[in-house]
C-alpha cells in the first residue's frame, strides 16, 4: 500500500464542464496534509495544473507557476520582432539615402498644389506596398520552408491558408509594417522646400547621414548579439553533453515490469545471462536517466532538528549497480551474499554531504521508524537534468517495476535484441517487447536546449544576412554619389585596395561601436538565461 507521502504516482482530474478550477484545487488544497502525520512541519499543498499549461508553463518554484517553455516562444517572438526591425531600417536608410534622386519629384508636386500631407500619404503607401508584395513571397516561402522548420521544431505546424482571420492577421501585420518602415522616409522626404529643390541648390546637410549611421548601428549590434547569443547555447550544451555522468549508459535497455514477470524475475535474470549477449540484469523503481520518488523521512544521528531535507529514494535489486556501471568511492556494493542488505542502504556523495556525517559506512540511518546500516556509497550519477547538480539520493534493495538489461559490449545490437526478446516472449507472451535505450533518454534532455540552439542560428544568419544587404545597398549609393571622385583618384594613381579602403573605413567603424554595444547587452541577456542552470559555462571575453 502506498503512503501519502509517497509522490511516486501522477494523478489525472477530469472536471465537469460547470467546474471553477480555482475554487476546486482550493478545496483540495490540504487533502495531503490532513491525511499524513506531523505534516504541519512539512506544510504539503495538492493544486490541479490545467493540461493546457502542462507544455508550456510547467515550470514550479515553492508551488509558484514561474513560467517554462513559455519563456522560449516569447524569447523566440521578441527575436523574430527584431529581425524585422532589421527590414525596416534597411527601408528606411535606403530611403533616406537617396532622398536628393527624389528632391525634384517632391518639389514639383508641392509646386503645383500637392500638400504635405497627401506626399506623406504617397511615400507611406510605396512602403505599405513593398510590405504586401513582401507578405506574398514569404507567404510561399514559408509554405516551401515549413517541412524543414517542422523537423527543427519537432512540430507537425501548417499554414491556415482557407482561414480569413489568418489573412486579416498577415494584413494587419503588412499595415503596421508598412507604417514603421515608411513613416520615417515619409516625413522626411515631404519637408523638402520646393524652392530650394527646383533652384538646384538642396543638398542633405552633413547632419543628414548621422540617423542613417545610427540605424546601421542599431542592425549590427542586434546582429552580434544574436551570433554570441548562438554561440553561448552551442557551447552551454556541449558543457553539459561532456559531463561525466558516473554511469554506463552504452548497450543499456529499460523495460516495463509487466503482470506476468512479476514475482518471477529470478528466472527471468537467469534466462536473460543464459543467452550470452547479457551482461547483468536488474530492477528498480527509477530508470537511471530519472528518479521518480523522493521522501524526507530519514533521520539520523546529529541531524539538525526541525530540518527535513529531501533525498530521492529509488529500490533495487541488488544487481543495479552491476548493470549501470556505476563507482563505489567507499564500502561496498548491494549482494545477494548478504542477507541483512534488504536493511542496508547506499548514498551518493550528495546524500552524504546532505546528512553531514562524515566516514558513514557502517552507521545507521533511519526510514520511518525503521533502521538501515549504510554499507557503501557511490560516486554522483547525473540521473535527472545535465545542467543542475547531482541529487541526493539513497538506494536501498527491493522488487521494483522497471527491468534494467545491460547488453555485452561488441555484440551487434539487433542479435542481442532479438535474443533478450525471445527471453521477455518466453515468459510473458501475452505482452509485446517495449523497451528504452539509456542513451536515447538522456539525448532527449537535450532536445529543448538544440532546438534553442538551431532556431539562434537560422534568426543569426537572418539578422546578418538583413544587415548586411542593407550596408551594401548603402555602400553602392555612396560609391555611385562618388564616381566622379573616385574616376579622379583612379587618374591619379589610387588602387582598387586604396578605394576600398576609403569606402568601407566609415562602416567598419559603425560595425566595430555596434560590436561594443552589443557585447555588454549580450552578456546580461545570456547572464540570466545561465542563471537557471546550476552546471553552467562562465561568459569569458
Amino acid at each position: 500500500l502506498w503512503e501519502w507521502d509517497n509522490h511516486f504516482f501522477q494523478v489525472f482530474v477530469q472536471l465537469n464542464e460547470q467546474a471553477d478550477l480555482a475554487a476546486t484545487s482550493a478545496k483540495i488544497k490540504d487533502v495531503e496534509k490532513n491525511k499524513r502525520q506531523n505534516a504541519e512541519q512539512i506544510n504539503p499543498q495538492m493544486f490541479l495544473h490545467p493540461m493546457r499549461d502542462w507544455h508550456l508553463r510547467s515550470k514550479f518554484e515553492e508551488g509558484v507557476n514561474v513560467g517554462g517553455r513559455i519563456q522560449y516562444v516569447q524569447l523566440f517572438g521578441i527575436i523574430g520582432a527584431f529581425v524585422l526591425l532589421l527590414a525596416c531600417i534597411n527601408f528606411m536608410n535606403l530611403s533616406t539615402a537617396r532622398s536628393e534622386r527624389r528632391a525634384k519629384e517632391v518639389g514639383i508636386r508641392k509646386s503645383v498644389g500637392s500638400m504635405r500631407g497627401q506626399l506623406v500619404g504617397q511615400f507611406l503607401c510605396e512602403a505599405m506596398l513593398v510590405a504586401f508584395l513582401a507578405m506574398v513571397f514569404s507567404v510561399a516561402l514559408v509554405q516551401v520552408a515549413l517541412p524543414w522548420f517542422n523537423g527543427i521544431a519537432d512540430k507537425q505546424i501548417s499554414l491556415p491558408l482557407g482561414q480569413p482571420v489568418f489573412w486579416a492577421a498577415l494584413l494587419a501585420f503588412v499595415l503596421v509594417t508598412g507604417l514603421l518602415a515608411g513613416s520615417y522616409p515619409a516625413f522626411y522626404l515631404s519637408s523638402f522646400q520646393p524652392l530650394k529643390v527646383l533652384k538646384g541648390t538642396f543638398h542633405a546637410s552633413r547632419w543628414a547621414a548621422v540617423p542613417r549611421k545610427s540605424l546601421v548601428v542599431v542592425q549590427f549590434t542586434v546582429s552580434v548579439a544574436l551570433i554570441i547569443g548562438t554561440l553561448v547555447v552551442f557551447n552551454q550544451i556541449q558543457h553539459a553533453r561532456n559531463r561525466p555522468v558516473g554511469y554506463d549508459r552504452e548497450g543499456l535497455l529499460k523495460m516495463s515490469m509487466t503482470d506476468a514477470l512479476y514475482g518471477h524475475f529470478d528466472a527471468l535474470r537467469n534466462d536473460l545471462l543464459a543467452t550470452g549477449v547479457v551482461v547483468e540484469a536488474s530492477q528498480s523503481s527509477s530508470p537511471v536517466t530519472d528518479v521518480w520518488s523522493n521522501s524526507m523521512y530519514f533521520d539520523w544521528e546529529g541531524k539538525a532538528p526541525g530540518s527535513n531535507p529531501l533525498f530521492g529514494f529509488i529500490w533495487s535489486t541488488p544487481e543495479y549497480g552491476k548493470t549501470i556501471g556505476w563507482e563505489i568511492v567507499d564500502g561496498r556494493d548491494f549482494s545477494r551474499e548478504f542477507s541483512t542488505d534488504t536493511a542496508a542502504f547506499i548514498l551518493n556523495e550528495a546524500a552524504v554531504k546532505l546528512t553531514g556525517l562524515s566516514n558513514i559506512v557502517g552507521k545507521t540511518i533511519r526510514f520511518k521508524g525503521e533502521s538501515y546500516t549504510v554499507v557503501g556509497v557511490v560516486k554522483d550519477m547525473v540521473m535527472q537534468s545535465p545542467y543542475m547538480p547531482p541529487f541526493p539520493t539513497i538506494f536501498t534493495v527491493d522488487h521494483a517495476h522497471l527491468i534494467n538489461v545491460k547488453l555485452k559490449p561488441g555484440t551487434p545490437v539487433q542479435d542481442a535484441l532479438a535474443s533478450v526478446a525471445a527471453v521477455f516472449k518466453k515468459h510473458d507472451p501475452a505482452s509485446p517487447f517495449d523497451y528504452k535505450f539509456a542513451n536515447e533518454e538522456y539525448d532527449a534532455k537535450f532536445e529543448s536546449e538544440e532546438r534553442i540552439g538551431r532556431l539562434a542560428r537560422v534568426f543569426a544568419i537572418l539578422a546578418v544576412l538583413i544587415s548586411c544587404l542593407g550596408l551594401f545597398g548603402l555602400s553602392a549609393y555612396v560609391a555611385e554619389q562618388r564616381t566622379k571622385e573616385i574616376g579622379i583618384r583612379k587618374v591619379l594613381g589610387a588602387t582598387v585596395a586604396n578605394l576600398w579602403a576609403m569606402q568601407s573605413r566609415g562602416f567598419v567603424s559603425l560595425v566595430i561601436v555596434s560590436c561594443a554595444i552589443a557585447a555588454p547587452l549580450a552578456w546580461h541577456f545570456l547572464d540570466r538565461w545561465l542563471a537557471d542552470y546550476e552546471y553552467r559555462i562562465q561568459l569569458r571575453w
